[in-house]
């Protein structure tokens, strides 16, 4: 079992004592990413997104003695937002909107090439598999290559969004990049 899974365990098991702390830093160790997720399958809304994060975390709350920790809670959370979203966009009788990537990074480039173009729900499922794995990446990783991959934005704005150099900037892309293979072999998309 890894560290942060262990960690997480640790956390639901002290809120579910009552353990008000634990609820503070629930809250706060999670309300930010699950933001920047719902943000990106909101098309930019601040306040659809904030919504359904804060429906996620009650949700979540409800559903708590159900974690077994078996992914990281961040990804468990994940999957209550992407339930929320589709809840959101399905009360107001929308259809949610496709999360487009850029595809730059040679693994996403090899993947899409492999399916045929005439099967559009098969390349919307590949296209959901990679942004879930971006998504759970350390936040810091999936930022600066959605920053980049996603939005295209140049690795000199990323250093400057930073406050970092562009050589620091580049090493936090290679090593982003790499926890990106690393985890799209995992699942074997």
């Amino acid at each position: 079992m890894t560290e942060p899974i262990h960690a997480d365990r640790f956390l639901v098991q002290r809120m579910l004592r009552g353990d008000e702390a634990a609820f503070a830093e629930f809250f706060d160790g999670n309300f930010a990413p699950l933001y920047r997720f719902a943000l990106r399958r909101t098309n930019g809304d601040a306040d659809a997104a904030e919504e359904v994060v804060q429906t996620t975390l009650c949700a979540a709350i409800r559903k708590l003695a159900t974690f077994r920790g078996e992914a990281s809670l961040l990804a468990w959370l994940m999957t209550f937002c992407r339930h929320e979203i589709s809840a959101y966009y399905r009360s107001r009788q929308r259809v949610p909107p496709l999360v487009e990537l850029k595809e730059d990074l040679p693994e996403i480039q090899a993947a899409m090439a492999s399916i045929s173009a005439d099967d559009p729900l098969v390349r919307k499922e590949l296209a959901s598999r990679i942004q879930s794995i971006l998504d759970s990446l350390p936040s810091h990783y999936g930022d600066v290559l959605e920053w980049k991959y996603i939005d295209g934005i140049s690795v000199l704005a990323i250093a400057e969004r930073l406050g970092i150099s562009a050589k620091a900037a580049e090493s936090m892309l290679t090593r982003a990049r790499v926890a990106f293979r690393d985890a799209f072999a995992a699942v074997g998309a």
